[in-house]
């Protein structure tokens, strides 16, 4: 797994932060707040196995597959607190991963993170219904493998991991954008009822994407406020 580090700053003891980024991106989607962050910690960036400078998996993984070869990983890392930052895919990776593997990390930030399927309206349902049936036509013609594996992120995931979350047992940060139609807030609401030591922060005016870039500014506050908490 190929993996970027961004060295800080402060001389502090602070956790080391791995960001782990969402499905069909890299690690350049976090560079700009790792940086933001050198005052305060070190980091590791990912690129999960697939994407990026990392090669394919063995097989078409599942959430709990890419988080038992990050933990094989992470027990190589010398000794310290750290801290998974995840987008989307990432967030859903990292309650595999707290639940599965709890040494492995003191703490997470989850932004706009998946892994509860959302509420939706008559109206939505109809919608997913004609995606349901894109996606069942694509299938057909597209062979197993990474291609249809893509196929299933882009349609989306029936994945529920409310018993993983509910595993969960080190602190959480879970931020999302107001305007997030991917992972709506919703989820973020029903993700800190289900972990048992979560903050829920819903910043306005952001969506599913440009939290990450508009907001970088809300989104380093928020990870040094969490930063301070665990200390």
């Amino acid at each position: 797994m190929a993996v970027f580090h961004v060295e800080g700053e402060s001389a502090r003891q602070a956790p080391l932060l791995i960001w782990a980024h969402g499905w069909g991106h890299t690690h350049r989607a976090f560079l700009p707040l790792a940086e933001s962050a050198r005052r305060t910690a070190s980091s590791i960036l990912i690129d999960f196995p697939g994407f990026g400078a990392s090669p394919l998996p063995p097989a078409v993984w599942g959430t709990a597959d890419y988080a038992d070869a990050v933990a094989e990983w992470i027990a190589g890392l010398p000794a310290g607190r750290r801290v998974w930052i995840g987008h989307s895919f990432g967030g859903r990776v990292g309650l595999q991963l707290a639940a599965r593997r709890p040494e492995a990390v003191n703490g997470m930030v989850l932004i706009a993170a998946a892994g509860l399927p959302p509420h939706r309206s008559a109206a939505a349902r109809m919608r997913i219904a004609a995606r349901r049936w894109a996606f069942r036509l694509a299938r057909s013609v597209t062979p197993e493998g990474p291609a249809r594996d893509r196929l299933r992120e882009r349609f989306g995931s029936a994945e529920n991991l409310s018993d993983v979350a509910r595993a969960v047992r080190c602190p959480v940060a879970l931020v999302y954008g107001e305007n997030d139609r991917e992972t709506p807030p919703e989820i973020g609401e029903r993700l800190r009822r289900l972990i048992p030591n979560a903050q829920l922060h819903v910043l306005r005016g952001f969506d599913h994407w440009n939290l990450l870039t508009e907001g970088q500014h809300q989104l380093t506050h928020r990870l040094t406020e969490f930063l301070e908490r665990l200390s």
